[in-house]
């Protein structure tokens, strides 16, 4: 009995010595990084995806069966409203000069100043986006000879819980995925009413007219979006990790007396992922203390080499970094 009893009077010792050990050997905190609160912009905005798109798109199409003579553009051309953009024959007048051809340039000539072509006619200014035959090619009433846009605009696909927000008039950040390192502004002109399931979220086109449409921009490209639903030129801003909310007041850490930190209490406003508005508690210059640590599950215990078995599974927790 009194060699078990010595036996575990060694083991408690031994166990003692390990966590004393353990804590003399613990690494200090961190010390926390110092930001001061300087006035700046700030935004809200609603981000979203969409694409390059027609205002209006019209296909033209021949009046008749025939064959194309003669294509007068290209695809980025612009073209005036009544504007001649191709030339074609009939399929009788096709006929009668390819038998006219056979008999030699004069009586070609004479047969295509008698039965005149027919031109295709563009129905709207705008600038042509698809050129869909050949000099040559035969045609029927179906087929499409250019597509052409009024103008192109930006459609955005806007999910169910922003739409709210987004107001017409509002402000708009454009850049296309082609081209990362451009942004263009624009402006909400339209709203659609109905609403669509994609992958059961409802998402609401939204349309923006950019201020100026600059030549790189191509139909059905694809662009990220930024509407602007608030900004402030000159707010007064301090790292978002640098703002703590506790029993749902919002604080952050300042330095103290005697090299203590202070929880100070702050009203804030605009919000990003980088930066928050200080409304109130804090004027241009404080200092705050910034401790990146977040909540992250605790190493489980390393075992004592005294201890018998050790440390279960279940007794590592998780703490919080303060």
């Amino acid at each position: 009995m009194k060699k078990a009893s010595a036996v575990m009077a060694v083991l408690v010792a031994g166990a003692g010595v390990w966590a004393a050990c353990k804590k003399w050997t613990a690494k200090p905190p961190e010390p926390a990084q110092r930001a001061t609160a300087a006035p700046g912009p700030i935004e809200e905005t609603v981000e979203a995806t969409g694409s390059v798109l027609p205002y209006h798109r019209v296909e033209i199409k021949p009046m008749m069966s025939g064959r194309i003579e003669k294509l007068a553009l290209e695809e980025g051309d612009k073209v005036a409203q009544g504007q001649i953009i191709a030339w074609m024959s009939s399929t009788d007048r096709a006929a009668i000069l390819d038998g006219a051809r056979a008999h030699g340039p004069e009586m070609l000539k004479k047969w295509e100043d008698t039965y005149k072509a027919t031109p295709v006619i563009a129905p709207l200014p705008g600038v042509i986006i698809l050129k869909n035959v050949v000099e040559g090619q035969t045609v029927d009433a179906s087929v499409v000879i250019y597509a052409m846009s009024d103008e192109l605009i930006v459609v955005a696909q806007v999910d169910e819980s922003d739409v709210g927000k987004i107001r017409l008039g509002m402000p708009v950040r454009v850049v296309l995925d082609s081209y990362p390192d451009r942004v263009e502004n624009g402006k909400v002109f339209d709203i659609l009413n109905e609403g669509k399931n994609v992958s059961n979220v409802i998402q609401y086109s939204v349309k923006i007219r950019l201020d100026h449409v600059p030549g790189y921009y191509r139909s059905q490209m694809s662009a990220n979006i930024s509407f602007i639903v608030r900004r402030k030129d000159k707010a007064l801003l301090v790292p978002a990790a640098a703002v703590s909310e506790k029993d749902g007041v919002k604080r952050v850490l300042v330095p103290g007396p005697k090299n203590t930190e202070v929880w100070k209490t702050v009203k804030t406003g605009l919000e990003t992922d980088a930066s928050i508005e200080i409304v109130d508690g804090l004027s241009a210059g404080d200092v705050v203390l910034v401790r990146h640590a977040k909540y992250v599950p605790e190493k489980e215990p390393q075992a004592s080499p005294l201890s018998m078995g050790g440390f279960k599974k279940s007794d590592a927790g998780a703490r919080k970094a303060h």
